[in-house]
């Protein structure tokens, strides 16, 4: 018995073995309720269970069955997230967290107090969009059970606000938190949800506080609008709260994890990065090859409509390989080859071996395993062309071109492959000194042919429209970087008693 979607097939065995980790973590998330739920009610345990189980009964089938549609929801819109238990436990770490500070914050302190948006904006940055405004409806329902059926001191009117605030909340967070790219956007958006959650409590908790207008001035009437004015100042610190403490959580997860989000990306990809850094003092040629690449890489993308952000950031780290055998590297030589000494297997080996390096530095060092990926990739199995020539003087025999070839695997992705065109295309126009539009444009198209004749995108969805933006986006980037410049006349300047003064020389 298998399963497909999207030409992926599943087994028998991984649809159990997916099911069984949602299963433990349900139970895990039963468990965490119950302690959270009865830690003050051991002494008379039995007494509270007979009065209230069926109420108990009811919230666990309930719990079960959101639990339930969440997995379908996830094996039929996003299986990719079921294939990784890691990913599994990223999902009910974030709804465990959320039910306890939820619980100890709700139960303890006020309703109103919790940080709504917050399983909404970790979901969103971790995952991405359509998980978040899933699992934020999710979330609301599962706390909206509890506090109906398993907490008897919430009233039915608490129960519905906290239902339509936890909803509303979370959905505006999800919305404004698209462009977000700094810390400090993110706390406007806390103080912007604040707007919702509050006009949520004010319509709905006014009816409790309204007097007649005759009675407006009673000690009752104040003390009701007194009311007010705190349940709404709890709305407040529910709304800042869900960025704070999500920004205080957030690198637990990015590093745990291994997520790659906007704000981990902002900080891979400074001047500060250790591999950058690293690269930058022990292969600058490299270093500056790899800036190039990643402007390249980040025009590309947005001409094909791929996350430009991800891109420059793997085009960055995409040659890192090269740290082992820096010198070995044609940018980073000076007059002297070293390949002059060596022979072409050899040299072969030592240039193919950046991409295997490349992805075992970047996973050594917990960087994303995108990065690793494109480093691998980025080559795909193209054979090493000057090396194999070098060969085929020197030996009388046939050679197997594989022994000067790349390892692979191919791209895997668009954005591997828009760096495998661009990195090759950088180096062509830089070496062939082309100039003109129409130059770089007929380089670029040799690279992306000689590509596709070698079936080096048959394992991506990239199209023959994304490659023709791809060719346009590189052609207009390069010829801007290496266009032509006039010549300077060589003209020494010197000073006078009267100004200075030019003489050719």
């Amino acid at each position: 018995m298998t399963t497909r979607e999207f030409g992926k097939t599943w087994t028998k065995r991984e649809v159990v073995k997916s099911s069984f980790l949602y299963l433990l973590h349900f139970l895990l998330y039963l468990g965490i309720a119950a302690i959270l739920l009865f830690a003050d009610k051991w002494s008379d345990l039995g007494n509270f269970l007979s009065q209230n189980g069926s109420n108990y009964m009811y919230a666990i089938f309930c719990t079960f069955l959101l639990f339930v549609i969440t997995y379908l929801y996830f094996f039929f819109e996003n299986r990719t997230l079921l294939e990784n238990g890691k990913n599994i436990a990223l999902v009910f770490i974030v709804l465990d967290m959320y039910l306890i500070i939820s619980c100890l914050i709700g139960y303890k302190i006020a309703i109103y107090a919790r940080p709504v948006a917050l399983v909404a904006l970790l979901i969103f940055v971790l995952i991405g969009r359509r998980e978040a405004i899933f699992m934020n409806v999710i979330c609301a329902m599962l706390i909206f059970i509890i506090d109906t059926f398993a907490v008897p001191e919430v009233t039915m009117q608490e129960c519905y606000s906290s239902l339509v605030i936890s909803f509303s909340a979370g959905m505006f967070a999800i919305f404004l938190a698209g462009k977000a790219r700094t810390r400090l956007s993110i706390v406007k958006i806390g103080l912007f949800i604040v707007i919702p959650i509050d006009l949520v409590i004010f319509l709905l908790e006014i009816t409790k506080f309204i007097a007649p207008v005759e009675t407006l001035i009673s000690d009752s009437s104040l003390a009701g609008w007194s009311g007010l004015l705190t349940q709404i100042g709890y709305g407040f610190f529910g709304g800042v709260m869900s960025t704070v403490i999500f920004l205080a959580v957030l690198p637990i997860y990015e590093y745990s994890f291994n997520c790659l989000t906007a704000f981990r990306l902002r900080e891979l990809t400074s001047s500060d990065a250790k591999l950058l850094k690293k690269l930058k003092e022990e292969a600058p040629g490299t270093y500056n090859h790899s800036m190039m690449v990643a402007q390249l890489a980040e025009a590309s993308a947005a001409a094909i409509g791929e996350d430009v952000d991800y891109a420059r950031a793997a085009a960055l780290y995409h040659d890192v390989g090269k740290l082992h055998y820096p010198e070995h590297f044609t940018e980073n030589q000076g007059d002297y080859n070293l390949h002059d000494e060596l022979t072409p297997e050899l040299s072969a080996d030592i240039i193919r071996s950046h991409a295997k390096d490349g992805y075992t530095l970047i996973r050594t060092h917990r960087l994303p395993e995108f990065f690793a990926d494109v480093a691998i990739q980025h080559h795909g199995t193209m054979p090493i062309r000057y090396f194999y020539a070098k060969a085929l003087k020197m030996t009388d025999g046939e050679l197997n071109i594989e022994d000067f070839s790349y390892m692979g695997p191919k791209p895997q992705t668009k954005i591997a492959a828009i760096i495998m065109i661009a990195d090759a295309s950088e180096a062509v126009v830089r070496a062939s000194g082309a100039r003109t539009p129409e130059e770089a444009e007929k380089a670029i198209r040799a690279v992306i042919e000689e590509r596709m004749d070698l079936e080096q995108f048959s394992e991506c969805d990239v199209t023959m429209a994304d490659l023709t933006k791809i060719r346009q986006a590189l052609v207009n980037a390069l010829t801007g970087v290496y266009h032509h410049r006039i010549k300077y006349p060589n003209i020494k300047y010197r000073r006078t008693e009267h100004g200075t003064k030019g003489e050719n020389e």
